[in-house]
Formats: C-alpha cells, structure tokens, sequence
C-alpha cells in the first residue's frame, strides 16, 4: 500500500468513474485500474463494487477512504510545512547577543520577526560571550552575534564579521566636560569609566593616557541599559558603542562626548555559528537581519 493508491481509490470514489479518476491522477485508465486492484488486493476485499457504469464504495472501500483523506491531508500539510520552512517563513531562531548587540538588535530583531515572519519564534539569550558560546556549541542556540575580541578558538566556529562601528565616549547633558572646547583623554580618564568591555587594544591606550596609575574600569556590566541609568544620573561617563545609545540620545538623555584626539575607536562584531552544522532558513533570515541593521549603525551618529 502506498500513497498513490490511497490517492487513486479517493479519486474513484469522488467522480465514481475509472475514466475520469483516471485522467484527474494523470494516468492511463489500465494502470489506474491495476492500481486499485493492487489495494484490493493487499487487503483481501473489494474496494468498489461496479454496479453498471458507476462505481460505489464497499463498506471496507468506504471505511479506507475516510482514512485515506485524512492522510493525504496530512502528507499535504507536511508538504506545506517544509515548503514554509524552506522560505523561513516557520521554524524558530535561537540568538545569542552580546551586551552591545543586545541594544542594537534586539528590538529591531523583534519588530521585523513579528512584521514580516509572524509564525517565525524568536528566542534572545544575553550574556557573555563565554556562555553564549557554551550554549552555540551545545546546540541550545543556533547563532551569535556578539564581539569579535571575545571570540576564543575559532576552529569550530564559522564566523562571519560585520561592518566596523563606531564606539566612544557618551555622558549626560550638562556634564563638566562639555564645558571644554575639545576634552583630551586625560581629562576624561579624571571621571569614572563604565562600560560592557573593552578590547585588550582599547584598554592599552587608556592604561598609557592614565599612566603612571594605570586604567581600570569604574563599572563593567553586561546590561547596557544599567550603565546608561548610571552615566543619566552621574558624572560617570560611558564608553561603548555609540548607536547603542540612539535612543537616550535622541530623548536628549546622553549626548557623545566629542573623541579625544587620536582616540577614534570602532566596535567589530561577527554573527557566529557552529562549522558544518546546516544553517536553517530562519538563521539566514536573521543573519541578513542583523548584518543590514548594523550596516545602519555604522552610518549613525549621534
């Protein structure tokens, strides 16, 4: 017994002719007959009884296609499932993001998600990149988006960089050091630093501007949202990426503290997966999500 036969007795049994079932299933009217007898067969009973040029269901025949329909119904809905699949428009996405990612993208990620692929599930995870990458190659999540200097062995990992971004110092209105004309490192290595992480690089040339003393950050926390409460109400000032902070920017709630001279940073984050795992629909659609919307923020300013 398989599929095309089902297929077939359903057929005979709608239109009740072997000529029309026939051509409605393509085929030439002998092989759809031997078709159904190869059913009868297999189940040892008459199918349909031919009663002169119409054919009726046996009580067997009758009972096989009510089922019959409803597994050709679910072979279609299997067919229809792996065809949204294929577009991306089902399945599910299982992202982890860094801090600085995390306030780039997540919201954004959401938006389009529900817009644009509403039977697509989300799941964001946040954390350090040590964790995110645990969960990446236990095959709990399916991609990262996180730094490209908190990456660690990358034989096992596909990593695909992203557009530079830039980073900076942001501090809020009216802070002290507005007041110069253009504040040179020393002057804001005076004030507490606070930031997700920086880059070993980064942070050599704010332990030589600091020198003899040496730099270490006043604050360091994964949730970005914490520090840019912190920098609203102090005079702490944040050093990170710039577009992350677009919205408190635009609420006039931080402003970018002009770059020091010779102290231009940028940011560089990659979307990660494991190497030789398949990538699904849903993971192209957010990598080319998530690459455009960070193209974006390279061309920000606040």
């Amino acid at each position: 017994m398989n599929l095309s036969q089902l297929a077939h007795l359903v057929a005979l049994l709608e239109t009740g002719s072997f000529t029309r079932a026939a051509e409605m299933q393509h085929l030439s009217q002998p092989a759809f007959s031997r078709s159904i007898q190869l059913l009868e067969g297999e189940l040892g009973a008459p199918l349909v009884d031919r009663i002169g040029k119409r054919n009726e269901p046996t009580p067997l025949g009758r009972l096989v296609a009510q089922r019959a329909r409803r597994v050709l119904g679910e072979v279609e809905e299997i067919r229809r499932e792996a065809e949204l699949l294929a577009q991306g428009e089902t399945g599910a996405i299982r992202l982890g993001l860094g801090a600085a990612p995390s306030a780039l993208l997540s919201v954004p990620l959401m938006q389009h998600m529900l817009d644009d692929y509403p039977k697509l599930r989300v799941k964001l995870s946040r954390g350090p990149t040590e964790s995110l990458l645990v969960s990446l190659r236990e095959r709990v999540l399916d991609a990262l988006v996180v730094h490209v200097r908190t990456l660690d062995n990358e034989e096992d990992l596909e990593v695909a960089p992203m557009p530079a971004v830039s980073s900076g110092f942001i501090c809020r209105p009216g802070h002290p050091l507005l007041d110069l004309r253009q504040a040179a490192l020393t002057d804001v290595l005076r004030y507490p630093i606070v930031s997700t992480g920086l880059s070993p690089e980064t942070r050599r040339r704010l332990s030589g501007a600091a020198a003899p003393g040496g730099f270490e950050l006043h604050m360091e926390c994964e949730d970005i949202s914490y520090l840019f409460d912190i920098v609203e109400r102090s005079d702490a000032v944040f050093l990170g990426v710039l577009a992350s902070a677009r919205a408190q920017a635009d609420s006039d709630r931080l402003v970018l503290l002009p770059a020091p001279r010779d102290f231009e940073i940028q940011a560089h984050f990659a979307f990660v997966t494991l190497r030789g795992r398949s990538i699904s629909p849903a993971t192209r659609i957010t990598r080319q999500f998530c690459l455009q919307t960070i193209q974006e923020a390279a061309g920000l300013s606040l």
